[in-house]
Parts: C-alpha cells; sequence; structure tokens
C-alpha cells in the first residue's frame, strides 16, 4: 500500500495539478470528472469485491460515497448474472464500470487492487482472505471469518505476517449505540456483568432435497468449490442452500447468525475463550427435508470468573421469545441488565425498571435475509479509514476469530453430541479426540494454506 500510494503521489507532482492550475484543466483535456478522480488519488483505496450474493447490498453506499474515496475495480462472481446484476445496482452509486470478472484468484494477483472484500461463501471466506493477504492486499471479510476454528487461527497469523488491516463483517461493533453501551457495561453501569443470553429466531422454510443436476448455465462449478473437497453438483446447492447442504461449505446457523450476537455478548462481558461448552440441539422441522444440520441449538458456554453465555438459536420457529425483532442480546448484570439489539438499548436497573434507552433508528434490524444499512456503512468506512490510518479498526480479525471460535465449537459439541472441555487460554478441545478432529477440514489437494501454525 506505501508503494502505491508513493507512486500515485508522484504521478500528481508531475502532473502539476495544483489548486493554482486548476483553472488550465480544460486547456491540457481534463474534464472535471477526470480530475475529481485525480484529486486525492494518493489517498484512494482501489476495491475489489468477490462473492455478488445476498450481502452485497451492503456495499453500495460506503463505496458511493464520495468521503470514502475509493474505486470499485472489480465485482467478482462465479456466476455471470451475479456480477450483470451487481453491475447494473453501481449504476446507482458510481460513474463508471468497474471490470466484471469470474476468478477471485484473478482479482487477488492484479498489483492495482489495494483491498479485497471478500463476501464469498463460508468455505471461501479464509482462504480468500489468506490467498488476497500474500497478494498484498488489506481484507474486509465477512462472517463468519473461518469454516473451522483452526483457519481463524491461521487468519490471526497470517494477518501478524503480513501486516495488514483485516476487518470481520460483525457490523455491530461499529454501532454507535452498542459501542456506548458496552462502554458503559464495562464501567460498571449494572455492577459485575456475569451472564449474557444471544438469540436469533426465524422462520426459515422447507427446502429441496438436493439432488445431482447440471451446474446452472454459467456457474463456474469448480471455483466455487474452491478449497473444499470435490463433489458432483446438485439441484439449488450454489445459491445459499449450501448453508444447509452438510459441512462441505457451510457453518450453518451458528456461523450464520449466532456470529452477530454471540459477538456482542463475548464483547459486553469481555471474556476470550470458554472452558466448557455445552450443547442441546436437532433438527425438527420438515424431517424429511434438505437441511442436513440441526435447526434449533441451546448452548452455553462457561468462562473464568464464573461468567456465561448461553446461545437460543431458533431457525424455523419464529417465535420472538426474547424480543421484537427476533435478534439480540441481554446483558444481566448485578445492578441491572441491558437490552441490546440492532435497533439501540434499554438499561434497567435490578428491580427491571427503565432507566435509560437509547435507540437507532436503525434500517439493518430483524432477520431478513441479506443486508445493508447505516451499521454496514459505517463499519465498511472504517475498514477504509483504518486502511489509511485515520480510525482505530472496530473489528480486528483477532477478535472476531474469537467471537467465531464459540460458534465452531457449539458445531462440534453439536455434531459429537459431547460435552467440550476447553482451554481457556485459546480454546482447543482438551478431552475429546473425535471433537479435535473437527478442529481443521480437509481441502482439495493444491488449495491447503502455506502458513503452518
Amino acid at each position: 500500500m506505501k508503494k502505491t500510494n508513493q507512486v500515485r503521489r508522484e504521478f500528481l507532482k508531475k502532473t502539476a495539478l495544483t489548486t493554482a492550475g486548476i483553472a488550465t484543466l480544460g486547456s491540457v483535456g481534463f474534464s472535471a470528472k477526470s480530475y475529481a478522480r485525480i484529486i486525492g488519488a494518493n489517498d484512494r483505496i482501489n476495491v475489489a469485491i468477490a462473492g455478488l450474493g445476498r450481502r452485497l447490498g451492503a456495499f453500495y453506499q460506503p463505496i458511493g460515497l464520495k468521503s470514502s474515496n475509493v474505486n470499485l475495480v472489480y465485482l467478482c462472481d462465479v456466476m455471470p448474472s451475479q456480477r450483470e446484476k451487481a453491475a447494473k445496482n453501481f449504476e446507482k452509486v458510481i460513474d463508471y464500470k468497474p471490470k466484471l470478472e469470474n476468478s477471485i484468484l484473478k482479482v487477488i494477483e492484479d498489483k492495482e487492487v489495494d483491498a479485497l472484500i471478500n463476501a464469498t461463501p463460508d468455505h471461501w471466506h479464509a482462504p480468500g482472505t489468506w490467498l488476497a493477504l500474500e497478494g498484498g492486499k488489506h481484507v474486509y471479510v465477512e462472517k463468519p471469518c473461518s469454516h473451522n476454528p483452526y483457519e481463524g487461527e491461521l487468519l490471526v497469523a497470517y494477518q501478524k505476517k503480513y501486516g495488514k488491516v483485516v476487518q470481520m463483517g460483525n457490523q455491530q461493533r461499529s454501532a454507535p449505540e452498542s459501542i456506548e453501551i458496552i462502554k458503559e457495561i464495562h464501567a460498571g453501569k449494572i455492577g459485575n456483568a456475569y451472564k449474557a443470553t444471544a438469540f436469533y429466531n426465524s422462520a426459515r422454510g422447507e427446502v429441496p432435497v438436493p439432488q445431482k443436476a447440471a451446474p446452472p448455465a454459467g456457474l463456474d462449478w469448480e471455483l466455487f468449490q474452491g478449497p473444499a473437497p470435490r463433489r458432483e453438483y446438485t439441484h439449488d446447492t450454489w445459491d445459499y442452500n449450501w448453508h444447509w447442504y452438510g459441512w462441505d461449505y457451510g457453518t450453518a446457523e451458528s456461523g450464520n447468525n449466532a456470529t452477530h450476537e454471540l459477538d456482542v455478548a463475548r464483547w459486553a462481558l469481555d471474556v476470550d475463550f470458554p472452558s466448557k461448552v455445552i450443547v442441546d440441539s436437532g433438527k425438527y422441522h420438515w424431517p424429511n427435508d434438505g437441511w442436513t444440520m440441526y435447526d434449533t441449538m441451546d448452548a452455553v458456554f462457561k468462562f473464568a470468573d464464573n461468567k456465561t453465555i448461553q446461545w437460543d438459536g431458533k431457525s424455523r420457529n419464529g417465535y420472538n421469545t426474547f424480543g421484537p425483532t427476533g435478534r439480540g442480546t441481554i446483558i444481566y448484570g448485578t445492578e441491572g441488565t441491558v437490552f441490546i439489539d440492532r435497533g439501540g438499548y434499554k438499561m434497567y436497573d435490578r428491580a427491571g425498571k427503565l432507566i435509560k434507552e437509547n435507540a437507532s433508528g436503525s434500517d439493518e434490524g430483524g432477520t431478513q435475509l441479506g443486508g445493508g444499512g447505516g451499521m454496514s456503512t459505517r463499519h465498511v468506512v472504517n475498514f477504509f479509514e483504518a486502511i489509511r490510518g485515520k480510525e482505530e479498526q472496530r473489528s480486528p480479525i483477532a477478535e472476531g476469530a474469537k467471537s467465531v471460535l464459540l460458534c465452531h465449537l457449539a458445531n462440534i459439541a453439536s455434531r459429537t453430541g459431547e460435552v467440550l472441555e476447553c482451554d481457556s487460554s485459546n480454546g482447543h478441545i482438551k478431552n475429546s479426540k473425535k471433537a479435535s478432529a473437527l478442529w481443521k477440514r480437509e481441502y482439495e489437494k493444491g488449495w491447503e494454506p502455506k502458513l503452518k501454525i
């Protein structure tokens, strides 16, 4: 990035386009639009987006903002229709055309690209990120940052090696109201915070039983699989349902949505790695459909100082057990309680009386598919400004990986049916070889990470 900035600064010096020379722009062939792109070029970030599915809406506004001072170089996806749709939508916020590319590998090879937004499916999150780091890019990686615990450790090690900014897409870390109330919790406003209940409930429907089929027209199925072991295509896999069709690509609802609320819970309680994980889970809805994972989970994570995080996850039962939006976190303290969701927070005293609240008016609440809104915009802009050294990074990968590890441990406990005893210094499983075997995954030959930890 420093080298790139130096080249751009030299370009500005050579062109001698100073304020005093603005009036002569027309005579030297520069339009107002061209000049606007040159001004601030030494601070401009060239960005690529890989993965143009449901999270794409989160990136229109932050990239379109003039104040972001970014140049969208690539829109990349293994499905042509996704690339074309994304390009059409970006016409509403930018006045130039990014390149459309099938392969994330080609994007990473392009030295013009400074930063990658990695919004690919879960099995690509960590490999796409470490390949981008090897290619000299900063990375905004969507949640969950990894497909398994080992990959989370790898990303932390890769970030340390290459020194780039790696931000996970747990956007509530950039919500002003959440930042405000977490500071108050840490300052003791509800006494000693000892427990957090994180929850998500949705009314997802029946999914088809996967049937072997030809890949949809245009889909690069080989590249979609990427680091995952090869298998034949099955109907309806590539478009979202990969979340529920086995463990090659997805991380179940824990990785999909618990990521957000467990992150807020861990942040509020100021804890790192658990000592014990206890899970009760099962698939209760449409027992014969194509959904191969649990659809309901209760998980308990025990930490030092007798602190506890509880996860209540209901993928296919929309009953709002705790709050009106179907997702959020409740923090219990010795002197009060706080309810936090994407709409803000409410603080109660020990008797249950409301004593303070702050509503965000967020346009990003609830459990609807997709994304985009004020929190995501702030989070992506924070990524850009952290690259420039102008803001403190809201979600360094070392923090994001700790929260995602809770999701992975819950999945492992669910898959093995065991209570997990963990090393509270790093989260490693101590009591089960069967569970420890799920710490890593198998890679397609040639896709193994180069860095060894």
